[in-house]
This record gives structure tokens, C-alpha cells and sequence, in this order.
């Protein structure tokens, strides 16, 4: 758990230590910190705490933004809408089970970020601008390598910039926007897909009642034991958080 604890940190203070969203000279966080006094004097202690548990309440939104929670959570809802069932599996299992299949996906990430920005810390090899550089450079190219060209250049244009030589040159300011539209794309996508046989049997029960006369019946209460069944025999949470998974391509 540990090697957990800089990677989460540094997805928060990733914002402050990046150039693209104009952070003090020297983009240093104890830099930012010092200068916010007009008299150029550090905060009290009391006062940079205060900053501190602010900036920790954007942390679950950084987290869902920038990893592969957002993909996951959009498909299982769908899913659950898909097969008629409006509280079950309860919200709180659905973001259960997409936060712990977000960690699975970004484990290389977490284990890269571990490796050249957290363990180097630890042992005062490198100073903490330096890990949270390594560590914006790993979700850079994580969020980049889920990313369509197509948003990218939408937002380049809209942002007026410049073409891109490589993609490491792509700031954050243009890729954030981009690899969150990508991923409700791409979610979009796989849920149409997931929907379509769950429709399909909804059309023939529907079909069916209207063919025997019971056209008061609701078909949802008839199509649902249908659904279900189907979505045991295929094992379908398996192929699910299996093809989740696999649709970042290893991360």
C-alpha cells in the first residue's frame, strides 16, 4: 500500500508541477506554497495545511479523470440498465468493483511511477519536483496511448496550438479534455454493444405478448428472468471485466 501513497499524490499535485497550467516559476510545489503570501514570506504552517486538505478534495476527481475509472463505471452502469435491474448490483458495488478494476488496469503505471518516482524519493535520490515530473510523464503516456488523434486535434484547434511534433509534446491543458471524450466514446461504444442482445430479447418478448393478446403484461417483468439467465450462461461478469480490461491494451 505504500507504493500507493506518491502515485495518488502526485495525480493531485501533478496540476501545480505541470507548465501547461502555468504554475509559479520553477514549478516546484514548495515554491507555489511560498509565493502565495503577497509579501513573498512562506504560509504558516496552519495556512498551508489548510491549502493542503484543499487541494486533497480535487484528488477524487484527478483520479477519475485521468485513469480508467471513467470507461469502466459508464459500461457497468449500462450494463445494469441493460438488464433491467434499477438498484442491483447497489451504486456503491458498481464504483467498487470499477475502482478496483481501474487499479488492475493502471497497476503498470502504479508499478512504473513506483519504480522511477516513489522509490527514488524515498531515498532522497531525487527531490519531489523531479517525482512528480516521472510521474506526470507515466499517466501522459497513459492518457495518451487511450486517446483518439481526432480529439486531440479538436482540441488543439479550439486551443489554437500548434501542431504537435510528438506526443509528449502535447500539454495537459489539451490532453485532459481529449482522453476524458475518448473515453466516453470508447464507453458509448462498448455499452452499445453490451446492449444488444438484452434488446434483442426484449423485442421478442414484446413481440410475444402483443402476438397472445397480453398486451396489459409488462414485458420488462417477463424479458428480465430471460436476461438474467442469459447473462449467467455466458458468465457474464467475467467477459465483462475481461473485455474492460483488455480494451486498454495493457495500459
Amino acid at each position: 500500500m505504500r507504493a500507493l501513497i506518491l502515485p495518488l499524490v502526485a495525480i493531485l499535485f501533478l496540476l501545480l508541477a505541470s507548465p501547461a497550467f502555468a504554475t509559479p516559476p520553477g514549478g516546484a510545489l514548495d515554491r507555489a506554497v511560498s509565493t502565495i503570501a503577497s509579501d513573498g514570506r512562506p504560509l504558516s504552517l496552519s495556512l498551508q495545511i489548510l491549502l493542503l486538505m484543499s487541494l486533497l478534495t480535487v484528488l477524487p476527481s484527478l483520479v477519475l479523470m485521468m485513469t480508467s475509472f471513467t470507461r469502466i463505471i459508464i459500461v457497468l452502469s449500462i450494463l445494469r440498465q441493460a438488464l433491467g435491474l434499477q438498484q442491483t448490483p447497489p451504486n456503491q458495488v458498481l464504483v467498487g468493483l470499477a475502482l478496483f478494476l481501474s487499479l488492475f488496469v493502471m497497476r503498470p503505471a502504479i508499478e512504473q511511477i513506483s519504480a522511477t518516482a516513489y522509490t527514488p524519493y524515498g531515498q532522497g535520490q531525487i527531490s519531489i519536483e523531479e517525482a512528480v515530473s516521472r510521474s506526470g510523464q507515466v499517466l501522459h503516456g497513459f492518457m495518451v496511448r487511450q486517446t483518439r488523434e481526432s480529439d486531440i486535434k479538436l482540441f488543439a484547434d479550439l486551443a489554437e496550438a500548434s501542431p504537435f511534433a510528438r506526443a509528449q509534446d502535447i500539454p495537459f491543458t489539451i490532453l485532459l479534455p481529449a482522453f476524458v471524450t475518448s473515453e466516453l466514446k470508447t464507453a458509448f461504444q462498448i455499452g452499445f454493444l453490451i446492449f444488444l442482445p438484452f434488446l434483442i430479447i426484449d423485442l421478442v418478448v414484446a413481440a410475444t405478448l402483443m402476438a397472445l393478446g397480453m398486451m396489459m403484461l409488462s414485458p420488462t417483468i417477463i424479458s428480465m428472468p430471460f436476461k438474467l439467465l442469459l447473462f449467467v450462461l455466458v458468465d457474464g461478469w467475467a467477459l465483462t471485466m475481461g473485455s474492460l480490461a483488455a480494451s486498454f491494451g495493457g495500459g
